[in-house]
């Protein structure tokens, strides 16, 4: 009886910490795995467990090293700029990882995206390849190399630099393409990619139909995070490319679903 009491005391310390880490999110805007170690006296490993338990349950948006509220995660778009400033060192080892995969003679698509801009890099010096995108900047990155650049028309968004809507999505469907390489913002692995634009969404979705493969990638602070938009399900996919970062759980996840991952 005595242990039993002792469970039921420790399970109720458990859930009034948890209520509170989600109060602290949602009143900072995020929080950071190792300040909330401190502030609650507990092992980081508790606070990850308390974070995936959170996450899983819809109250907060695991990322990387923390967490975000679920309405700030949810209509995040920040623009190519601010992107490209974080996790960069992850960004070019993913980008040199998705180059490597690419033949010459082959058909690659490229949505926008940070990730995306730094594979188009990678991808300059390689002879007898075309590039579709979406994205302007990736096509002014191109423009000189030996790359063949297919870009689509559309309106352009200028916080990510991507041409979307009916334009975008016609000229895609008149398309093939071997690869897609696909950047998202979230990758919540029960409900699956997401952007935090609509559009963005539907011409990621066509991009997607007309590729005989689709890798996505992202560095390990998207896993766990929703945007608002969703593209698709994680059993879409073919492979990820991602950082070591990435959890344990999400990695298992990934390879029971018969998803390939590289680690690099």
């Amino acid at each position: 009886m005595e242990n039993a009491d002792q469970g039921s005391r420790a399970q109720i310390l458990n859930e009034e910490r948890r209520r509170a880490i989600v109060d602290l999110v949602n009143r900072d805007g995020r929080a950071l795995v190792r300040n909330l170690a401190k502030a609650f006296a507990i092992s980081q490993v508790t606070i990850r467990q308390d974070l995936e338990v959170l996450n899983h349950r819809g109250l907060l948006h695991r990322t990387h090293g923390g967490a975000l509220p679920v309405r700030s995660a949810a209509i995040l778009d920040p623009s190519l700029h601010e992107k490209e400033k974080l996790n960069r060192k992850e960004k070019l080892r993913i980008s040199a990882a998705a180059a490597r995969l690419v033949k010459e003679k082959q058909c690659v698509v490229l949505d926008s995206g940070s990730t995306t801009t730094a594979t188009a890099r990678a991808l300059r010096q390689l002879r007898q390849l075309t590039i579709i995108t979406n994205a302007v900047n990736i096509a002014a990155e191109l423009a000189g190399s030996a790359v063949e650049v297919i870009l689509t028309g559309g309106n352009l968004r200028e916080n990510s630099f991507s041409l979307v809507g009916p334009l975008a999505e016609d000229t895609l469907r008149r398309l093939s393409a071997d690869v897609l390489f696909l950047g998202v913002d979230g990758f919540d692995i029960h409900f699956g990619l997401t952007t935090p634009n609509l559009l963005e969404a539907k011409v990621n979705q066509v991009m997607m139909s007309i590729a005989r493969r689709t890798v996505v990638v992202c560095d390990s602070s998207k896993f766990g995070s929703r945007s608002l938009s969703l593209i698709a399900p994680p059993s879409a996919i073919h492979e990820v490319i991602t950082d070591r970062g990435i959890s344990k759980q999400d990695l298992k996840e990934l390879q029971e679903a018969g998803i390939q991952v590289m680690l690099v």
